[in-house]
């Protein structure tokens, strides 16, 4: 059931992402949302896999991402520093996710498409990606609590 759901999950973000964003460099974005797809359902009661750290860590990164761009004009020191911070930050706020990292760093370098939607980016498509993987998390989740034989 977690191989299915991790599809649909990918899916239907992938889905969002190429259709309704439009976005021509959207494979560095669906990475992130890859890479937690593969948490959340591969190991689901790991703290990394928690509703908080997943859609708080990918927001707080995307965030940190989006200033350092705007703030760090050397890409290299801007991503280099978006990960340091948004791993800082993600301590603090107990929101560890680790594709947050990956999250942060495409605010960084994810080229245009990514820089013209600003400080949006962490609406559209980072949190409604992370609430896409979230909602099919818990209903693979439900759907394996009435059904223990599933796995």
């Amino acid at each position: 059931m977690s191989i299915i759901g991790a599809f649909i999950a990918t899916l239907c973000a992938s889905f969002f992402s190429f259709n309704i964003l439009q976005a021509e460099n959207h494979p560095m974005v669906l990475a992130s949302t890859g890479a937690s797809a593969m948490l959340i359902f591969a190991i689901p009661h790991s703290p990394v896999s928690q509703p908080w750290p997943l859609v708080g860590g990918h927001i707080i990164s995307a965030f940190i991402g989006i200033s350092c761009y705007y703030l760090i004009q050397n890409p290299i020191l801007a991503s280099s520093a978006a990960i340091g911070i948004a791993m800082l930050a993600m301590h603090h706020t107990g929101s560890m996710h680790p594709p947050g990292g990956a999250t942060a760093v495409t605010a960084v370098v994810g080229g245009s498409t990514v820089h013209e939607l600003g400080y949006y980016f962490v609406i559209v498509p980072v949190l409604f990606n992370s609430i896409i993987l979230l909602s099919i998390a818990m209903a693979v989740a439900t759907f394996r609590e009435k059904n223990p034989f599933t796995e």
